[in-house]
């Protein structure tokens, strides 16, 4: 197995800690608003990576975490210190407490995360439960030197650090020279770029509505009461969950400058070892060839998906067609693509059940061998979905096509063992459409086409093309 590790810039052979055992973290969502369809590709794409591991038969623990505080609006804006907490702003927006806030989107995320038949972490830690181990490791931080309090919170001193920018390759060799001058948001702090461990209930956040006591002390607040800055979150959650030092650690490229750079300073220097000894990084998704935009119109979420009368797992195969670390552009069209050639599996699928040839079907060892090659090469999932085509279409016996089928399907994840159609009786209003839309389609009228597929739709009917031929399911409650 070889992996692009961000941390050397290279692929390299993947080597575990522990043999046979791997321990993968994975940046989780802050959970204030529904996750948009960029958000979830990146659940999909650390899925693949744990499946893939599991097809080999490594013993993998997957951690995933939820943010439900201290997450501010500058944290990937050039300044994590700065902006307004986004748990706090959800609040405000919806006038309900954090903490009813925070359930309200962990459900909402972990239903979406199912329907896209991605596989549940071994751990799912909260931030808020997490307190007292954020508390610690900001005291072994002070206790060693690499951290310093200010009236306003406690930083970490990134010049003690000497490898401070191994991930993103930054100079900041003159920022720091910078020392003393401070910045807009806190006048004491040594060095622009140190970063926040613990904020006080002061200054911007004297109304913080989620504070905790703390040993940690400043002239203006009692008790050292404040919350934990983001990026503790992480090193916390992982050390307790992982150890001091663990396999993979996968997030969005996004992360790299500040996020994933501060994580590494802060848990290296408490533990005093290598955090993680592979960083894998996802691209983005864009859209329309931009980036998603509320204003605009085009943040969708899995919910936008399903009332276009999609599935979850059209969704997921089209996440499939684009490596990790390729960006990827939804439209729409492409969307529909998927879904068409999703729908041609599902029904090779059933026609290779209703086989005379299915009994006693074997999994093809050569197809086997494509497949893993592909996944072996730093997760190379559209390669692998290539390999998956290349066997269906082959002469293999009809029986050994369905059990090579069900077996890659264990990374591909598109359920197709459980896989159902749903027998339904056509009536004379249903086939009168039915046959309109196909004839509008013949010629091309796709307008017409769409205002047919949206009265099937209303009649609580799914219905998608593959080929020439149109299939009709039951819409899913």
């Amino acid at each position: 197995m070889k992996l692009y590790n961000s941390l050397t810039k290279q692929k390299e052979e993947f080597t575990p800690i522990n043999p046979g055992k791997i321990g993968m973290y994975h940046c989780g969502p802050t959970v204030y608003w529904t996750q948009h369809i960029g958000n979830m590709r990146a659940v999909v794409m650390a899925d693949l990576v744990k499946r893939s591991f599991a097809y080999m038969n490594y013993d993998i623990t997957l951690v995933r975490n939820y943010t439900d505080v201290g997450h501010l609006t500058g944290d990937n804006d050039g300044d994590a210190d700065t902006g307004v907490d986004r748990m706090e702003k959800a609040a405000e927006r919806e006038k309900i407490d954090p903490i009813i806030i925070a359930k309200k989107y962990i459900e909402q995320y972990e239903s979406d995360r199912a329907a896209l038949n991605t596989l549940a972490p071994e751990h799912s830690p909260a931030a808020t439960d997490h307190i007292n181990e954020m508390i610690e490791m900001v005291q072994t931080l002070i206790k060693k030197g690499f951290a310093y309090a200010t009236p306003l919170a406690v930083y970490f001193d990134i010049s003690k650090k000497s490898d401070y920018t191994k991930l993103s390759g930054q100079d900041i060799t003159e920022q720091i020279s910078d020392a003393g001058h401070g910045s807009v948001t806190d006048s004491h702090k040594k060095h622009p770029q140190d970063f926040a461990l613990w904020f006080f209930k002061t200054g911007s956040h004297e109304r913080a509505l989620q504070t905790w006591d703390s040993p940690f002390e400043s002239p203006l607040v009692k008790n050292g009461t404040g919350f934990p800055g983001w990026h503790i979150e992480c090193s916390a959650m992982s050390h307790k969950y992982l150890g001091d030092s663990f396999d993979i650690h996968m997030g969005g490229i996004e992360h790299i400058p500040i996020h994933h750079t501060n994580e590494i300073a802060q848990s290296e220097s408490a533990n005093g070892v290598m955090m993680s000894r592979y960083w894998l990084h996802n691209e983005h998704l864009s859209v329309d060839g931009g980036k998603m935009s509320k204003s605009e119109g085009t943040s969708y979420t899995l919910d936008d998906i399903i009332a276009k009368d999609f599935s979850a797992l059209d969704l997921r195969y089209f996440f499939l067609q684009a490596h990790y670390r390729s960006k990827q552009n939804f439209t729409w069209e492409s969307l529909a693509a998927s879904q068409s050639a999703l729908d041609k599996i599902y029904r090779e699928i059933v026609m290779l059940r209703e086989s005379k040839e299915k009994i006693g079907g074997k999994i093809n060892s050569e197809y086997k061998q494509q497949f893993i090659e592909k996944i072996s090469d730093d997760i190379n999932i559209p390669q692998a979905l290539a390999v998956f085509h290349s066997m269906m279409k082959s002469d293999i016996t009809d029986a050994d096509k369905l059990a090579t089928a069900y077996d890659l399907d264990q990374v591909l994840g598109l359920n197709l063992e459980k896989y159902q159609i749903e027998k339904i009786e056509i009536n004379d209003d249903l086939q009168a459409l039915l046959t309109q839309r196909k004839q509008a389609r013949d010629i091309k009228d796709w307008n017409l086409s769409d205002t047919l597929r949206d009265a099937i739709s209303d009649m609580g009917y799914h219905v998608s093309d593959v080929g020439e031929e149109q299939t009709i399911e039951k819409k899913a409650n």
